[in-house]
């Protein structure tokens, strides 16, 4: 992503903002399709919808991963693009936070572990997946709300300097007690 506050206040003087918003997944699928057939690529409809998923409808993320998918292999899947985007697949992650929730935190820990490894995840990659998926626990508001917030914490501990492992490990610690708060 691109921050105007990282650009000097001289060169930002001296330029005209645009802000793009996100496409809309249709219009992406075209252009994901005319790619596709101007590259000589095969993707499947479950690569398209991770690469929407990705990059969130900007043309510019998806064109980058795509461009990284086709130097690796002319068949781009589902695997391949989150692999290409350092990203676990949203299933992995509630897996993971779905095992903290019953209590499972060794194996949580283990998961965690294994999709951070598998993917070449940073703490901070992992951690902002995670408050993604916690909107989809089936928790009632207030217990998100608490989530979100032990996930902010997490992610502040860490750009602070302490080690991603042990904030997960914590942060996942308060998942697997969460439930029993009302």
């Amino acid at each position: 992503a691109n921050y105007s506050s990282k650009i000097i206040d001289p060169i930002q003087s001296r330029c005209a903002v645009f802000r793009f918003k996100p496409l809309p997944r249709e219009e992406l699928f075209e252009i994901i399709a005319k790619i596709a057939a101007e590259e000589q690529l095969h993707i499947d409809q479950k690569a398209k919808e991770a690469l929407y998923e990705v990059s969130e409808g900007d043309c510019r993320r998806t064109e980058n991963i795509l461009q990284s998918c086709a130097a690796t292999n002319k068949t781009i899947t589902e695997e391949l693009v989150f692999s290409m985007a350092s990203l676990a697949k949203p299933k992995e992650v509630m897996h993971i936070l779905e095992t903290a929730m019953q209590g499972k935190f060794s194996e949580s820990r283990s998961l965690l572990l294994s999709v951070m490894l598998n993917y070449g995840l940073s703490g901070l990659d992992i951690v902002k997946q995670l408050q993604k998926e916690i909107w989809n626990l089936s928790l009632n508001e207030k217990q998100k709300v608490v989530l979100i917030d032990k996930c902010a914490e997490c992610e502040f501990r860490m750009v602070e300097g302490s080690d991603p492992y042990l904030q997960l490990e914590a942060f996942l610690a308060q998942v697997g007690i969460i439930k029993e708060q009302k």
